[in-house]
C-alpha cells in the first residue's frame, strides 16, 4: 500500500539529557571519553534547533543507570497510527524501554511492543511515505524484524528488510530521509541497490558520518564538520542547520539517535 503522508513533518519530539554515566556508553571503537560539558552544550543546541523547526519538545532527565539512554530513538518507533516499543539488541540497554514506555503510552493512543525473543532498535528503521525500511544489523535480527512486520501489516504498512554493511552499527548510521523521494546515503550503503527507485544524494568522500541527519519539517539537521556534504544538500535546495556532535560521535551517536519525532 502506497502512502502519501509526509514522514518528515512533525509537531513533537522526545529527547533525554545525557547524564554523568555517559562516559561509560557503548562504542565500537574507543576514541576517548566524551566531554560531558561539551556534550550538554551540543544537546542544548540540538533541542533548540528542534524547537526552532516547530517541535514541542519533551525533554526527559538523565538516566544514570543507563549510559546510552540519551539515544532515545532506539527505544521506540513512532508512526501516525501509533508507537511500537522496541527490544534493544545491546543487553545493557534493555532497561531503557521500560523507562520510556510510560512516556510513550501517555502520548499515543495505540502502543504495541516487540516482545521477543528477537531484537530490534529504532536506529535500524527508516520510515518513508512508501515503505518502512529495516536494516538487519548486530542490534536488529530477523526475528525482531518479523515481529515488527506483523505489527506494521495491521496498520497497512509494508516493511522491506535491508542488510546493513559489515562494520556499520545501524542502518541509519549510513542514511537518512530528506523527502519522500530522496535519501542521503553513504556510497557503501547505496551501492547495494537498496535505494533503487529513490533519488540518492551521496555523502562526500571521507564524510560518511554526515549520513545520519534528520529532516524535521523544513530543515535538515546534520552534524557539523562535513562541509562538502552540507554544500551538496544546500545546492539541492535543502535548508541545512549544522549542530556540534563531536562527543556523541565518540559513542557512535548521530542526529537521529537523539530524538523520537512524531
Amino acid at each position: 500500500m502506497t502512502r502519501t503522508d509526509p514522514s518528515w513533518q512533525f509537531t513533537r519530539a522526545i529527547t533525554r539529557r545525557p547524564g554523568e554515566s555517559v562516559t561509560h556508553g557503548l562504542r565500537a571503537v574507543d576514541t576517548g571519553a566524551p566531554d560531558l560539558g561539551l556534550m550538554l552544550k551540543h544537546h542544548a543546541d540540538y533541542v533548540a534547533a528542534l524547537r526552532a523547526a516547530g517541535a514541542e519538545v519533551v525533554e526527559l532527565p538523565p538516566l544514570e543507570p543507563f549510559p546510552d539512554a540519551l539515544f532515545v530513538e532506539d527505544t521506540a518507533l513512532c508512526l501516525p497510527e501509533g508507537a511500537v516499543l522496541m527490544r534493544p539488541g545491546a543487553p545493557s540497554r534493555a532497561g531503557e524501554v521500560a523507562e520510556m514506555a510510560p512516556v510513550i503510552r501517555g502520548l499515543f493512543a495505540e502502543v504495541r511492543e516487540i516482545r521477543g525473543p528477537g531484537t530490534i532498535e529504532g536506529g535500524d528503521i527508516l520510515f518513508t511515505p512508501r515503505e518502512v525500511l529495516v536494516g538487519q544489523s548486530a542490534r536488529t535480527n530477523a526475528a525482531g524484524i518479523a515481529e515488527l512486520r506483523a505489527i506494521l501489516a495491521d496498520w497497512g504498512r509494508s516493511l522491506r528488510e535491508i542488510r546493513v554493511p559489515d562494520g556499520v552499527l545501524h542502518f541509519k548510521t549510513d542514511c537518512s530521509l530528506l523527502d519522500g523521494q530522496t535519501i542521503l546515503a553513504t556510497g557503501r550503503l547505496a551501492q547495494s541497490g537498496c535505494f533503487d527507485g529513490y533519488r540518492v544524494i551521496l555523502t562526500a568522500p571521507g564524510e560518511e558520518a554526515a549520513a545520519n541527519a534528520i529532516r524535521y519539517n523544513d530543515v535538515v539537521l546534520m552534524a557539523a564538520g562535513f562541509p562538502e556534504t552540507a554544500e551538496s544538500l544546500r545546492k539541492a535546495g535543502y535548508r541545512v542547520q549544522e549542530i556540534g556532535n563531536s562527543e556523541c560521535a565518540k559513542l557512535d551517536g548521530g542526529m537521529s539517535c537523539l530524538s523520537l519525532r512524531f
